[in-house]
C-alpha cells in the first residue's frame, strides 16, 4: 500500500480534531497535515527552565516554582484569590479574578506549585495574573520541564494554543515517520549551492526549537531554517509566473509590422520631440509586436513621463497592420482624457477613435458598438464597459491596459478573449504611473517584460513640497489666494476619513463651504466619489477650461487629470495615505513650466513613521525612491493595490526583508525548468494551492 502523502491526510483524521476544530482550522486555511506543518509559530515561550523568583523583572514571560506560603480571598472592587509563593530567592504573588472552590482548596499553604505567565507590577510587588499552573505532589518525582521552546501559533476564536500544539505534535510525528511522505521538492543541487538544510530539518526546528535558543535569533528574518522555507516559497511563486508566461506564449499572435506611415505622421505633428527614454520604449514595444508570440510588456513611467504617446504609437502600429487597438482605463475621468488625447492626435490622420463607457447610453452607445464591430473604429478607448457581452471587435490586434493593478485578473483575461481571432491572441501592453520597486516587479510581474520611461520631458519644473501642521491653515489659504489671483489654479484634496467614502465626501463638502467663506473672490468647485459621473465630468471640464480657480476634491483625482495651469496642491491629512498615492496626487501639479507647490498639511501629533513618510515626500520627487520606501513601510499587497486578488501574499517570505534571494530564485527557477520541470507543479501546488496565479491570468 502506497504511504499517504501529508498533503492528502486531512486534519479531521487527527486525534482531537472533531468537526468544530476542523471548521476553525479551515478558517486559518488549514485543511491537511501539510498545512499544519507550514503554519509556523508567531513567537515562542521558554518553558524549558525555572527562573528564580528573586531574578524576575516586569515583562518577563517565564516558568516559576515555589512553595505556597499564603492563599487568601481579597475583597475590593473586584474579588480575587491571591496566592503568595516563595523559593528561597524571593516571593511572587499569583492573582486569580476568576476561580473555583476546587482551586481555592488546591492552592493551600505548603503546596509546591509550578506556574507560567507574564510578570507585571502589582499593588504589592511583582505578580502574575491568571498564570497557567500545576500543583506538584511532594512525594512524586519532579515533573519534567519541556525539552523545546513552546510555540505560539496564529490562531482564531475557539481554537486554543494547547489544541494547535496537540495537532502540530501529531503532524511533526508523522513527518518523522517514514511511512508518511512530505517530499522535499527542492533538488539537492540547489540546497548545496545555497547551503540550505532539508525541509524536514527546517520544519522540526521552527516548530520545536531546542532549549537555549534566543527568541530574537529564532524570529530573525536571517534565521537559516526560516530562510530554507523562504527560498522554497519564493521559488514556487517564481515558477508559477514562468508557467503563466509559457501558457500565454503557447498562443500565437498576429505579426504587426506596419509600414510606419501613420507613426511618422503622428511624430511630425506633435509640438514636442520624444525623450530618449520614450524612443527606447517605443522601439522595445515595436520589436515585440513584430513577433508571432503575444507581447506581454509592462511600461512603467513616473507621473508626466509621457506614456500616452508611447501607447498611441503602439496603437498606430496595429492600425498600419490592418488591426484594431483598444485602450482601457480604470476610471471614466482617465479614460475620457485618453480619448481626447487620442482623438486630437489620430483623427487628423484620418482614423476614427471610438469611445465606450458606462455613461454612454442609447443611440450613441449603439453607434459606437456598430463602429467597433464593423472595424470602422480603428482605435477604441474605454473603461471596464469594454468587457460587456455586447461588445464585439472586428479584428483586435493590441490591448493597452492603463493602471493594470486596478483591474482584476479576470477582467484582463476577458478582454484578451474578446480579441481572439482565428486562434490568435492580441498583443498586450500594460502601463502604470505607479512606479513599482524592482523587488516587487521581480515577484509580481516576472511574467511580463518590463520597460521603464525614466526621463521626464524637458521644460517640467520640479515640484516644491512643503510639510506643515494644520494649525497654519490660515497661512495656507492665503497662499492659495495669492496663486489664484496671479492667474494660477489650485487643488485642495480631502483624504479618506476612517475608510468611509460618506464621511470623506461630507468633509469635502464642509471644506468647500469654509473655503468659499474665506475666499469669496474665487470660483470654487467640488468633486467627490458620490457624485454622478456626468456631474464630476462637468466640474472637471470647468476646471480644465480655467473657469474655476480652486477645485476641492477627494482622492478621485488621483489619476489622469491633466491641467497644466494648476500649480498648487493642498493635501489635508496626508498621513492617512500611502506614499505612492501621495505621489500620484502630487503629480496633478507641475505639468506646465511654472514652478509648482504641494503642501502636505498634517494633523499633529505625527507618529515617528508618519514623520518619516512625509519626510520622504518632502525630500524626493523620484517615484521609484518613493515606491521603495512605500514597500518597506506598507508591504507589497498594499503597494500594488491587489490585496483582494491574493497576489504576493506570502506565508513566510517578507519582500522587504528577503529581497536578497530574488536574483538567486530567478536563476534557480530557470535551472528547474531546464533540468527538473517535473517538480514545478508540486512546488506551486504546495505554496499557492487553489490561488494559483498562473491559471491564464
Amino acid at each position: 500500500m502506497t504511504p499517504a502523502s501529508l498533503d492528502q491526510i486531512e486534519i479531521a483524521l487527527l486525534k482531537g480534531a472533531g468537526p468544530a476544530v476542523v471548521e476553525r482550522c479551515e478558517r486559518l486555511g488549514l485543511h491537511s497535515v501539510q498545512d499544519l506543518l507550514f503554519h509556523l509559530p508567531l513567537r515562542y515561550q521558554d518553558r524549558t527552565r525555572i527562573t528564580p523568583l528573586g531574578s524576575l523583572r516586569p515583562g518577563d514571560e517565564v516558568m516559576v516554582e515555589g512553595y505556597i506560603r499564603v492563599a487568601d480571598i481579597i475583597k475590593g472592587k473586584r474579588r480575587s484569590l491571591l496566592c503568595k509563593i516563595q523559593d528561597g530567592s524571593g516571593t511572587l504573588t499569583l492573582r486569580f479574578f476568576h476561580f473555583s472552590q476546587a482551586q481555592r482548596v488546591a492552592l493551600r499553604s505548603g503546596e509546591l506549585l509550578r506556574g507560567f505567565g507574564e510578570v507585571r507590577v502589582g499593588p504589592n510587588g511583582l505578580e502574575m495574573v491568571h498564570p497557567e499552573y500545576k500543583v506538584l505532589q511532594a512525594d512524586s518525582p519532579p515533573a519534567d520541564l519541556s525539552q523545546a521552546l513552546t510555540a505560539i501559533y496564529p490562531a482564531t476564536e475557539g481554537l486554543t494554543q494547547t489544541r494547535l500544539r496537540q495537532l502540530s505534535d501529531q503532524a511533526l510525528s508523522m513527518l518523522q515517520r517514514r511511512e508518511n511522505a512530505l517530499t522535499d521538492w527542492v533538488p539537492a543541487e540547489l540546497l548545496r549551492q545555497h547551503r540550505l538544510c532539508s525541509l524536514e530539518e527546517a520544519l522540526l526546528y521552527l516548530h520545536r526549537p531546542p532549549a537555549g535558543i534566543s527568541q530574537e535569533r529564532l524570529l530573525s528574518t536571517t534565521e537559516p531554517h526560516r530562510q530554507r522555507l523562504v527560498f522554497e516559497e519564493l521559488l514556487a511563486h517564481h515558477l508559477s509566473l514562468i508557467k503563466l508566461r509559457q501558457q500565454a506564449l503557447r498562443i500565437d499572435a498576429p505579426v504587426l509590422t506596419g509600414d510606419q506611415s501613420l507613426r511618422q505622421a503622428l511624430l511630425a505633428s506633435l509640438p514636442f520631440s520624444l525623450t530618449n527614454a520614450q524612443q527606447r520604449v517605443v522601439q522595445e514595444v515595436a520589436e515585440d509586436m513584430n513577433k508571432s508570440a503575444p507581447m506581454l510588456r509592462l511600461v512603467q513611467g513616473d507621473v508626466g513621463s509621457g506614456k500616452t504617446v508611447v501607447a498611441a504609437l503602439a496603437a498606430l502600429q496595429a492600425v498600419e497592420s490592418g488591426f484594431q487597438a483598444v485602450m482601457m482605463a480604470p476610471t471614466e475621468i482617465l479614460a475620457e482624457q485618453h480619448f481626447h488625447n487620442f482623438s486630437r492626435w489620430l483623427e487628423p490622420l484620418g482614423l476614427k477613435v471610438a469611445w465606450l463607457a458606462g455613461k454612454l447610453k442609447g443611440k450613441a452607445r449603439q453607434q459606437s458598438l456598430e463602429a467597433i464591430a464593423s472595424g470602422e473604429a480603428r482605435v477604441i478607448v474605454g473603461t471596464h464597459a469594454l468587457f460587456q457581452d455586447d461588445v464585439a471587435f472586428a479584428h483586435l490586434g493590441l490591448v493597452i491596459i492603463d493602471e493594470q493593478h486596478r483591474f482584476g485578473v479576470h477582467q484582463r483575461l476577458a478582454l484578451r478573449e474578446k480579441g481572439m481571432h482565428q486562434g490568435k491572441a492580441p498583443h498586450q501592453l500594460i502601463m502604470t504611473a505607479t512606479p513599482i520597486p524592482r523587488t516587487l516587479a521581480m515577484v509580481a510581474y516576472a511574467d511580463l517584460d518590463c520597460s521603464v520611461i525614466d526621463e521626464l520631458p524637458p521644460g517640467r519644473t520640479p515640484i516644491q513640497t512643503v510639510v506643515i501642521a494644520d494649525q497654519r491653515r490660515d497661512a495656507v489659504i492665503e497662499r492659495v489666494r495669492g496663486a489664484c489671483m496671479a492667474g494660477r489654479q489650485a487643488y485642495w484634496v480631502c483624504t479618506l476619513i476612517e475608510e468611509s467614502e460618506v464621511l470623506e465626501c461630507q468633509a469635502a463638502e464642509a471644506t468647500t463651504e469654509q473655503l468659499k467663506e474665506a475666499l469669496p473672490e474665487l470660483k470654487i468647485g467640488l468633486v467627490h466619489g458620490r457624485m454622478k459621473a456626468t456631474e464630476k465630468a462637468a466640474v472637471m471640464a470647468e476646471f480644465k477650461a480655467g473657469d474655476l480657480h480652486l477645485l476641492v476634491a477627494t482622492t478621485v483625482i488621483e489619476v489622469g487629470v491633466d491641467v497644466p495651469n494648476a500649480s498648487v496642491m493642498i493635501i489635508e491629512n496626508p498621513e492617512r495615505l500611502g506614499l505612492a498615492q501621495l505621489h500620484q496626487l502630487r503629480g496633478r501639479v507641475g505639468r506646465g513650466s511654472v514652478e509648482s507647490f504641494c503642501v502636505l498639511m498634517y494633523h499633529a501629533p505625527l507618529s515617528q513613521q508618519g514623520k518619516a513618510r512625509l519626510g520622504v515626500m518632502r525630500d524626493s520627487t523620484d517615484g521609484f525612491v518613493i515606491a521603495e520606501k512605500d514597500l518597506e513601510l506598507r508591504g507589497p499587497g498594499e503597494v500594488l493595490g491587489t490585496r483582494q486578488t491574493g497576489l504576493v501574499q506570502f506565508r513566510i517570505a517578507d519582500l522587504s526583508q528577503d529581497e536578497h534571494w530574488l536574483d538567486a530564485v530567478h536563476e534557480a527557477g530557470d535551472w528547474v525548468m531546464r533540468h527538473r520541470p517535473d517538480i514545478s507543479e508540486p512546488l506551486i501546488r504546495r505554496w499557492l494551492g487553489q490561488a494559483e496565479r498562473y491559471s491564464q491570468a
